[in-house]
């Protein structure tokens, strides 16, 4: 049980930290519906939990290969940057009256988009891998089952957090006029191109 609460705990802390997924989410919920949400949610706790299955069998020295690193760094950012240039163009096209229905998120179509915003920087496995380091001297993951419990609070504590994001802004949506939604999607475009010119840069510089 020590183990499952620490999970959870470590799962919602990071899922926490403003990011590309946050804002995505957020623009999301607030242009499609709850159930668009609570399937990005899903998307999102299930990679997390399955970058931290790779930290802890030990994939992270091999992101520590320089082409690898390098390959995956400009990979996931050309994904983040792709999501926001859909974003602005979403609002242009709002903006114009030009907007189709086959534009409008299903849940569906919002699990695939949250799995690729999430999985696009898979270098945070060594994230994950100096979490484990940092756990096992609190004997979480001792045993089988203790990593186990570990990983599995993670992916629900993850998932749970975003749960939250998903239910406080499908709440207050109903108060933002179009106007305010055009400017949540340019924001939310923005921001994700930034993010991934961020980590176009960190990559560039690591390697």
């Amino acid at each position: 049980m020590h183990a499952f609460v620490l999970g959870l705990g470590l799962g919602a802390l990071v899922a926490a930290q403003v990011g590309p997924v946050s804002l995505l989410v957020v623009r999301s919920v607030l242009r499609g519906t709850l159930a668009v949400g609570l399937a990005m949610a899903a998307a999102i706790g299930l990679v997390d939990l399955l970058y931290a299955m790779a930290g802890v069998a030990g994939a992270a020295p091999l992101l520590q290969i320089g082409p690898l690193r390098l390959v995956l760094g400009l990979l996931g950012a050309g994904v983040l940057v792709f999501l926001g240039a859909r974003t602005l163009w979403s609002a242009w096209r709002v903006r114009l009256g030009a907007e189709t229905g086959d534009e409008v998120a299903t849940p569906a179509r919002g699990f695939r988009t949250a799995l690729a915003a999430t999985a696009s920087n898979p270098l945070t496995i060594a994230s994950w891998a100096a979490v484990f380091a940092a756990t096992s001297t609190a004997g979480a993951t001792d045993t089988t089952a203790g990593t186990l419990a570990l990983l599995a609070g993670i992916g629900l504590g993850s998932c749970a957090w975003y749960v939250v994001l998903v239910a406080v802004v499908g709440a207050g949506r109903r108060h933002l006029g179009e106007r305010a939604l055009q400017l949540v999607d340019v924001v939310a475009g923005a921001g994700l191109i930034v993010f991934g010119g961020l980590l176009t840069a960190r990559t560039l510089d690591d390697d």
